[in-house]
């Protein structure tokens, strides 16, 4: 009966037989515990075993340990092991392939090699259960030594073996041992089974190799939910959401995991209304979405500033008791920050019960970009007292809350001791967080040297973040040259042409400013439209500057009509000194009349 999981029943029958039982009855309640999943009930079972005076047989340990999971193998495993040398097993390939097993999923490498290199290594169970462990353990290089050592051994691997492998080349993006093993599968003529083929799709997907997927795809006689979701995720690795779209939409059934790989591909695009819109028929088509959904779908509510679909999110979260790890709690956080509710992101991380990395990270960040700059620097030392080491992303939020604080000789500390301190190298993006450090305080000509002194070439963010220093500053020399270099690197920016053209508009430089519109209407280059997001009962609005595509646009103008009137009789005058090249001639009174709005 035990192997229907009523244990209870099964443990009262087995009390019920006089003594003394055979190994064969532990045996099958060692069994029937290790297939519910109640390891220590097992081993007590076991225990009790040794204290009837009855001796394991080579079954007993295989059982027992196939029902362990990590805390049990952590604290048991080799204990028991000790027990299996003990009673005369330790050179039994059954148990030998259990204790490998073990070790695997106790993340123990190191032993369950040990107890390999001792084996005969003849049977292909022994180095499945290997190379499984290294797969699982992240070790997919391990995978493709093993195999070598496989072949030269002369065992024949088996289908478990090759979807171990393939499943190791996928990892790596390894195609030239991929393509190996298809070529052994063909040359060996094994029969391709649904697993293998769906392996063979993961690896050439993984690798980008789509068309060849497809084929695999195409011709498989049977599909399941897998081999549809391993395209959809193949054609998003690409960028090629459209197509992933096409495929996506095709599936006789979706289950959470193609939901989740669909809406994280839109993320992945920026496409983040998308990935709401999909995310409400997940829910439409009742698929309970998983932790790995939740943390997309935070993703995109953080984007697009969603506060209220965030909010119900995490009371979904709360209600249907969804796995709330701490990638979720950092999706929260980063949420929370980034819709400005600063409040709410502090109670999730004060509330978490355990915190990475990532989480102080997300602290450190989203404490700069609110203005909280001195509470960011407080949580950075915080995150040293509570032994977690920083990482470059780390170091980006602190010289970020240094920014806005305008901490600016703490900010040349940190900097400074980023390398000596924490084995930091800065990148481009700290040098720009100094850039933009230097260049709010103006320290011009500072953050130009910083630029000249780079070990890397400086992107159009670098001289972006200068350039827009020296339109606060007022700096026009520091301004052509910055906006030079970044028009170098992209000619089409007409966001620094009218960057430029404000500059120049606000040191009265007419000339200037005269030449570099002709120069910009001559190129045909024009402002890319900005655009606004407003949630509205869970959904969000958007609206570009002059577009009139939203179906209650004719209500909006005319209340925008209402409340310029009523500010022109409040006696407003707006400043119009900025106003033009991003805009037509007959827009121009328009403009005029909105450029107070900030922005």
């Amino acid at each position: 009966m035990n192997k229907f999981g009523d244990m209870d029943h099964a443990l009262k029958l087995f009390d019920q037989i006089p003594e003394p039982k055979t190994v064969f009855l532990w045996n099958t309640m060692i069994k029937g515990y290790s297939r519910i999943h109640f390891p220590k009930h097992g081993i007590s079972m076991y225990l009790n075993m040794l204290r009837q005076n009855v001796k394991p047989d080579n079954y007993t340990f295989p059982f027992l340990f196939k029902g362990f999971d990590r805390n049990v193998g952590f604290s048991c495993g080799k204990e028991l092991h000790c027990h299996v040398v003990k009673f005369g097993f330790g050179s039994n390939v059954f148990v030998q392939n259990a204790l490998i097993h073990m070790y695997s999923l106790c993340g123990q490498m190191e032993m369950a090699r040990w107890v390999f290199d001792i084996s005969c290594k003849t049977d292909v169970i022994t180095w499945n259960v290997i190379i499984t462990g290294y797969n699982k353990t992240k070790q997919y290089n391990e995978t493709s030594k093993l195999f070598d050592e496989m072949v030269k051994n002369g065992v024949v691997p088996s289908s478990v073996t090759l979807v171990s492998l393939l499943s190791a080349c996928s990892k790596l993006r390894d195609l030239k041992i991929g393509k190996l093993v298809h070529e052994y599968i063909g040359k060996c003529e094994i029969k391709p089974n649904l697993i293998l083929e769906n392996a063979l799709m993961d690896m050439y997907s993984a690798c980008g190799e789509m068309d060849v997927a497809i084929g695999i795809f195409d011709r498989m006689k049977t599909r399941d939910v897998i081999s549809w979701t391993t395209i959809v995720s193949g054609f998003i690795n690409k960028g090629e959401i459209d197509l992933a779209r096409t495929y996506f939409d095709q599936m006789p059934e979706k289950d959470y995991v193609s939901w989740t790989a669909m809406i994280d591909g839109y993320i992945r695009v920026n496409c983040f209304k998308e990935a709401l819109i999909l995310f409400r028929e997940m829910q439409a088509s009742s698929i309970q979405p998983d932790e790995y959904t939740m943390v997309s779908i935070l993703t995109a509510c953080a984007h697009l500033g969603a506060l209220q679909l965030g909010e119900w999110i995490k009371a979904y979260i709360d209600r249907n008791k969804v796995k709330n790890d701490v990638f979720v709690g950092n999706a929260l956080i980063d949420m929370y920050f980034k819709c400005g509710s600063v409040a709410k992101a502090k109670r999730v991380f004060f509330e978490m019960p355990r915190r990475d990395k990532f989480t102080w990270t997300a602290m450190i960040v989203g404490l700069a970009i609110n203005g909280h700059g001195e509470e960011a620097l407080s949580m950075f030392f915080e995150m040293l007292r509570a032994s977690i080491k920083p990482d470059e992303i780390t170091y980006i939020g602190v010289l970020c809350a240094c920014s806005h604080a305008g901490l600016v000789n703490e900010g040349r500390k940190f900097f400074a001791s980023m390398t000596a301190e924490h084995g930091v190298e800065p990148d481009v993006a700290h040098y720009g967080c100094m850039v933009d450090l230097l260049g709010r305080a103006g320290h011009l000509q500072e953050a130009c040297e910083v630029i000249k002194n780079m070990p890397m070439k400086p992107n159009k963010i670098i001289w972006g973040a200068l350039l827009g220093a020296c339109r606060v500053h007022k700096d026009v020399g520091i301004a052509e040259m910055a906006a030079k270099n970044i028009l170098e690197l992209d000619p089409q920016n007409g966001a620094v042409f009218v960057l430029l053209c404000n500059i120049y508009a606000y040191c009265k430089k007419w000339d200037s400013l005269h030449e570099l519109r002709e120069s910009m209407m001559h190129r045909g280059i024009r402002k890319t439209p900005g655009c606004s997001l407003i949630e509205m009962n869970g959904v969000v609005h958007e609206f570009v500057a002059g577009d009139r595509s939203h179906p209650r646009s004719k209500e909006i103008y005319s209340k925008l009509d209402n409340m310029t009137r009523n500010l022109k009789l409040a006696g407003y005058s707006p400043d119009t000194s900025e106003v033009f090249l991003d805009i037509g001639e007959e827009d121009t009174s328009i403009a005029k009349g909105w450029c107070w709005l900030p922005g």
